[in-house]
């Protein structure tokens, strides 16, 4: 397949855009990522209230990341016979039963398997996300549409926490899960009446994941992101703990530093679509060496809120514009199995958020908090040295022709 059959294969409906349907999607990525955030908020009234420990509850956000793995690289292959839209909106539908079980979770076990529901509509939506995308909008406002649903996640990262936190102290945590649901209840309406029909295409299936790991610059690719997120995760996971010890901060200094970096990191959504649109290469270079730069100079002459908080607004504006870049990677280079693909990329993000908290905290337990900071900007120079040596940013389809 070439780029202009690529190009034919496009839906004559994406040269009018259905932007109230992109709009719809990042509504309902909201929601998602809210619902996975809600635990850190929350932690300590859900395991009294089980009667479990902190650590015990805590596998809610394992199980999650767990089931999200799994769905990232199936869903694409299990629905290929349905209707996209449909997809979407069984999504929204496990979202308000995820939190529903976990609102009415008598127990620890019922608890785990409300959030291996939303683990399953997580992973699922985030690895069909920007296949749709290219459907519902011309190629040319990829990038500005990925940013839009993207943003979803930065609006989670800066309201969810504190959100759940202040309701849970009024309401009891239960009535935090239960408003997500009716959140859920919200994004299922909007998209209902937004979304339009999209049939399936492409030809994805199990073995299509082995086929596409079979192109080289797609597994360099794979690598290159699995790096990139290890290397933020590992510094983000432990971000309090250098806030506290190194900057020398308290809880109101914590907090007003987090809501700097998700508001740098919402805008960055917006950059990242303005930076992809002039050099989706460089953009996917320059970001995470950013990143890795601030890194070093946290550890090397951090210790100054004023300081700190600059740099760490910094580093959430930089990431803001990495997930906006590689899924128009995958718009770009994989048109022909944007789903699968997809699902390759979520998977080794879900992977990284594992891999960079393990990594961390081994880090942080044998060396301190500043070598948490220089292993990370380490792996995040290694992942630039691995985009500019091996990512190609052209259509990998056409080479494979």
């Amino acid at each position: 397949m070439n780029g202009n059959t690529a190009a034919a294969e496009r839906p004559a409906a994406s040269s009018a855009p259905v932007w109230a349907a992109v709009f719809s999607m990042s509504f309902g990525v909201f929601g998602l990522v809210g619902a996975e955030f809600l635990p850190a908020s929350l932690l300590t009234p859900m395991a009294a209230d089980l009667g479990v420990t902190e650590g015990m509850a805590g596998q809610a956000v394992t199980a999650t990341a767990a089931m999200g793995l799994v769905a990232s690289l199936t869903v694409a292959a299990l629905t290929r016979g349905i209707d996209r839209r449909r997809v979407l909106l069984a999504f929204s539908v496990l979202l308000v039963l995820s939190n529903l079980v976990v609102a009415f979770a008598a127990n620890v076990q019922v608890l785990l398997l409300g959030r291996i529901l939303l683990g399953a509509a997580l992973g699922g939506f985030w690895s069909l996300s920007t296949a749709m995308v290219m459907r519902l909008v011309p190629a040319a406002s990829v990038p500005k549409a990925l940013s839009i649903v993207v943003s979803g996640v930065s609006a989670a990262t800066i309201f969810a926490a504190p959100v759940g936190s202040y309701v849970g102290d009024l309401w009891g945590w239960r009535a935090v899960f239960a408003g997500a649901a009716g959140l859920g209840v919200i994004a299922f309406a909007i998209q209902f009446a937004t979304l339009p029909s999209l049939p399936p295409r492409g030809r994805s299936q199990f073995g299509t994941l082995i086929k596409l790991m079979s192109r080289r610059e797609i597994a360099l690719a794979m690598l290159a992101a699995l790096m990139v997120f290890t290397g933020h995760m590992s510094l983000f996971t432990y971000i309090r703990p250098f806030l506290e010890g190194v900057t020398g901060i308290g809880v109101t200094g914590i907090s007003v530093t987090l809501l700097a970096f998700g508001i740098a990191n919402f805008l960055g959504n917006y950059l990242g679509s303005l930076l992809v649109a002039r050099s989706l290469r460089l953009t996917l270079a320059i970001m995470p060496l950013t990143i890795g730069g601030l890194a070093f100079l946290l550890a090397g002459v951090g210790g100054t809120f004023a300081t700190d908080l600059a740099m760490i607004a910094l580093w959430g504006l930089a990431f803001g514009t990495v997930p906006v870049a590689w899924s128009a990677w995958i718009a770009r280079s994989v048109p022909d199995e944007a789903e699968s693909a997809g699902g390759l990329l979520v998977a080794a993000i879900n992977l990284a958020i594992a891999t960079g908290a393990a990594v961390g905290g081994v880090v942080l337990e044998t060396s301190g908090i500043e070598s948490v900071f220089l292993t990370s900007g380490t792996v995040l120079v290694l992942a630039t040295a691995t985009i500019l040596a091996g990512v190609a940013t052209g259509p990998a389809v056409a080479k494979a022709a």
